[in-house]
């Protein structure tokens, strides 16, 4: 089967970078369903494992964590799907990406595509939905229905994380959300999705809080940058206030929450099958349902570019735009064709 992968950590204007490949077809194991993929998605958890990860000697590594696709055979043990359902999911950090034609994947970790939606828009959802839903519902504890009065803080909301986290809040919460963005276009990205008001992360952040009559806030969700940011949030959230992150700081002196009695969340959507989880079934359960608010029109897809053919010519153009920062919403790719 044809696949993208590295041999050694390189920089993305490197041609060795990403390589096209052929690789043996996967085989599912029990739980695992095997998957035609249709299209993918690229995350900065891409670019950070191509970077700083090196393969086994001799060996390839296939990046990839975000799928649209249909199953065409499924494991001894599988109970959710069968041949021929269209699916979608963000996989396993500790398996073999979905740059490739064919992918395994455990079934407790996929749900079923939108039928709204072609696999390129659907593509664009699973690992960042999930994120953003863990993050809300899961580490910051807001209840669907729920949150009025209270303000939520989206720092770096442009991205993909970003993008479906203002939806999800806004359309599913009663919360204020107040999403950063540092561009015209990315300004008007996040109000179309739903922010109530927007300023800029690239300036002061508080006096623009208050430039709105907005004291303090509730909650922060940090998507990017937080060791930058962090004395600002601090002081932005109110007492008692949650900061959660995604990120990943060199170091974060916590001891500056303790005045606030603020508390810290951490949001890493791969512990629950990295772990084995007994909960492990609920990214299936919040995909399904994600996947219906798609279909009823409530969420909207989060596609920001779409790249043409899986290829390495066209997923080091991807990785090199997620690492210049400037990215808007998620960058697509569909469909395997012979590199040229």
């Amino acid at each position: 089967m044809k696949a993208i992968a590295y041999y050694q950590n390189l920089p993305i204007d490197q041609p060795e970078a990403l390589l096209d490949i052929e690789l043996a077809a996967p085989q599912p194991g029990p739980r695992d369903l095997l998957v035609e993929v249709r299209a993918i998605s690229v995350n900065p958890v891409d670019t950070k494992v191509r970077r700083n990860v090196p393969p086994e000697a001799g060996q390839a590594k296939v990046l990839g964590w975000d799928v649209a696709g249909v199953v065409v055979a499924v494991g001894a043990e599988v109970k959710q799907f069968r041949p021929g359902d269209q699916v979608f999911y963000a996989g396993a950090i500790d398996r073999a990406g979905a740059n490739s034609e064919l992918h395994v994947v455990d079934e407790r970790i996929v749900g079923r595509m939108p039928g709204s939606l072609d696999f390129a828009r659907a593509a664009a959802l699973p690992l960042t939905a999930i994120t953003a839903w863990e993050l809300l519902f899961d580490r910051l504890q807001v209840r669907e229905g729920q949150g009025d009065g209270q303000s939520l803080l989206v720092l770096g909301a442009a991205g993909g994380v970003g993008s479906i986290l203002v939806q999800l809040a806004r359309k599913l919460t009663g919360l204020t959300v107040i999403a950063t963005a540092s561009r015209p276009e990315t300004q008007a990205w996040v109000r179309e999705l739903g922010a109530h008001q927007v300023i800029d992360h690239s300036q002061p952040l508080v006096p623009q809080l208050q430039a709105l009559g907005i004291a303090q806030v509730d909650m922060v969700a940090s998507l990017t940058h937080t060791d930058q940011h962090f004395d600002e949030l601090v002081e932005a959230l109110a007492p008692q206030g949650k900061l959660a992150l995604i990120d990943d700081p060199v170091q974060l002196d916590v001891v500056k929450l303790k005045r606030k009695s603020l508390s810290l969340h951490w949001e890493f959507m791969y512990a629950r099958s990295l772990f084995q989880t007994t909960d492990m079934i609920e990214q299936h359960r919040l995909l399904n349902r994600v996947s219906q608010l798609i279909d009823d029109g409530v969420l909207h897809t989060t596609l920001g570019e779409h790249f043409g053919a899986i290829n390495a010519a066209n997923l080091r153009k991807a990785h090199a735009l997620l690492e210049s920062g400037r990215a808007k919403g998620k960058i697509v790719l569909e469909g395997f064709v012979d590199h040229v």
